[in-house]
């Protein structure tokens, strides 16, 4: 932030003679004074509100790269080359597809699980956090079929887009039933449920209507990332872009205001949403709000 110059007000001065005599044009120069100091005050509160405008504010995140990627290049992987042996981390790429404005969450030597309940925020193992299936607005509960390391919580189609991690193997798609619910139960895996996005490369369309914070989890050519809208978008513009960036699987995260964050190569926390809904206030967390969780392997 550019700190402002100090500013000095104009210093007036009425000099008269050693004995004081009686002048009628005094009351004009005081009106004149007064009005001086005032018009001084307000530009100085002008320079200083302008100055404030001009201060940027604290990004959500601070990607490492910032990248173009054209429509029809869906030939690479995105995310950079790492040792096996280093660190966990999530790699952030900022990118812009049909105008609408992404930031790629691509994480590297570290392993996803799901988690229900509140995430302590100080786990440093954690290095990418946002929530996964959605929560009931009765009673609170788990939306869909979800399944905790093997434990099922939850049953019901409700959204037909699926993701199930089965040891390493994060799969992602679209189907009215999958044998990866069973799968996932009998080898203490996890599953859970949400709107499709996109499958097998095409666009599939949401009834929710409207403009907001969008986030996804996507399977291109098999490398398995998080997407976020950096501006508020309709699901079908949401979905088209994820489209053409390649994305062959994709399926909704609970977006909006809802908290999360990434921790990069040098250990920073990028933090998104909003940390309120994430501790209190009116729109405080279910004791069932759920996570997908990568952890440093």
């Amino acid at each position: 932030m550019k700190e402002l110059r100090e500013l000095r007000d104009d210093e007036i001065r009425i000099v008269g003679g050693d004995r004081p005599r009686r002048n009628k044009r005094r009351p004009i120069l005081w009106i004149a004074s007064a009005v001086a100091a005032v018009a001084i005050a307000i530009a100085v509160l002008i320079l200083v509100a302008r100055g404030g405008q001009d201060t940027p504010t604290q990004p959500q995140h601070a990607p490492q790269t910032s990248i173009a990627i054209a429509p029809a290049d869906t030939v690479q992987h995105l995310g950079r080359e790492t040792d096996a042996r280093a660190a966990g981390f999530t790699e952030l790429i900022d990118t812009a597809i049909n105008d609408v404005p992404l930031c790629l969450y691509i994480p590297h030597n570290a392993s996803m699980t799901l988690h229900v309940g509140r995430l302590d925020k100080t786990d440093s193992t954690i290095v990418f956090a946002a929530q996964a299936a959605d929560i009931r607005a009765d009673n609170g509960g788990i939306v869909g079929a979800f399944v905790l390391a093997g434990e099922p919580l939850s049953w019901g189609l409700s959204k037909k887009g699926y993701c199930a991690v089965i040891g390493d193997t994060v799969t992602i798609g679209m189907a009215d039933n999958s044998p990866l619910f069973e799968r996932a139960t009998e080898t203490g895996g996890y599953f859970f449920r949400q709107y499709p996005l996109v499958s097998n490369g095409q666009l599939v369309e949401n009834n929710p209507k409207g403009k907001s914070i969008r986030r996804a989890i996507c399977d291109r050519q098999g490398e398995i990332m998080m997407v976020g809208t950096l501006d508020t978008e309709s699901f079908h513009d949401f979905s088209q872009a994820l489209v053409d960036l390649g994305v062959d699987q994709a399926i909704y995260l609970v977006g909006a205001s809802s908290f999360g964050w990434a921790v990069d190569g040098s250990g920073m926390r990028h933090e998104f949403g909003n940390e309120n809904t994430y501790t209190s206030g009116r729109h405080k967390m279910s004791d069932n709000i759920s996570y997908i969780v990568w952890r440093r392997k």
